[in-house]
């Protein structure tokens, strides 16, 4: 049984999230589920052989040097620069996951799209675990990125000017100085796949001997929803989707870190560089 302590620590933690929320009104949660074992039988008892599947390169950038010390510091500040390469169009993610309202100034303060350009600000749920994520990615048309992640290229040269300045911004003390990208993990993913009353996307991970599936939903606000009914629903939502993982014979990953840190942790050890 919890303590009365735990719970009051909870509710305080929920009353800090619902002002934060507040301040930069209502935003979409991503919900996520973690799998790990045998992912094809996972991916099986899910459906996913009934949905068209993307395949899938990606890359991190991180610290040369951080690497070298089997470190990852860009992440352990709470940044993460991503490539993804495959599919019909390529593209480069900076993303600040955890952050806080306050750091997301300027033109960084709200979501927006211009293209080749995506920014989102969204909820990020995985077990008992919620953070702030903003995420800015820059789409390429294919065959533009691969140079960035070979032995020996500088990762930071393909981030644009609008990533720096996102950067500059909202984190103002990580210094993308000396980069090396860790990689490939082969991504298989699926979208929109019906599982009883929801629709989630299947995304597979494969590196070394670490294989990953992550499930989630993204729920969004609707104009009726104020603070309270919103995370309710959000919170419906996922008991709903844990449940319906379960109930299709696949057990959740009780690992507290998630598949990102997890994995570069495990490719910063072996000395990728």
């Amino acid at each position: 049984m919890p303590s009365s302590g735990s719970n009051l620590q909870d509710a305080r933690d929920k009353v800090q999230e619902a002002y934060r929320r507040d301040a930069m009104h209502l935003l979409p949660i991503e919900v996520k589920v973690n799998i790990e074992g045998d992912v094809a039988a996972a991916l099986s008892a899910l459906g996913a052989s009934s949905s068209p599947m993307t395949k899938r390169r990606i890359w991190f950038a991180e610290d040369r040097n951080g690497v070298a010390e089997g470190r990852v510091r860009l992440l352990d500040c709470g940044v993460i620069v991503r490539f993804r390469i495959g599919g019909s169009r390529d593209d480069l993610t900076v993303k600040l996951r955890p952050c806080t309202g306050k750091q997301l100034a300027g033109r960084f303060s709200a979501p927006f799209e211009a293209d080749p350009f995506t920014y989102k600000i969204e909820e990020d749920w995985s077990g008992n675990h919620q953070v702030l994520a903003a995420s800015l990615v820059h789409g390429h048309p294919p065959g533009v990125l691969p140079d960035a992640v070979k032995p020996g290229a500088d990762p930071a040269a393909s981030i644009d000017a609008v990533q720096n300045q996102f950067l500059h911004v909202c984190a103002p003390a990580v210094q993308l100085d000396g980069l090396v990208a860790l990689g490939p993990i082969l991504s298989t993913k699926a979208e929109d796949v019906p599982l009883d009353d929801l629709e989630v996307d299947l995304e597979a991970w494969s590196v070394a001997d670490l294989d990953f599936l992550e499930v989630s939903i993204r729920v969004k606000p609707k104009d009726e929803d104020d603070i309270e009914k919103f995370t309710a629903r959000a919170e419906r939502k996922q008991r709903k989707l844990e449940d319906t993982v379960r109930e299709r014979g696949v057990a959740l990953s009780e690992h507290p870190e998630s598949k990102t840190r997890r994995i570069l942790t495990a490719l910063a050890g072996a000395g990728q560089s």
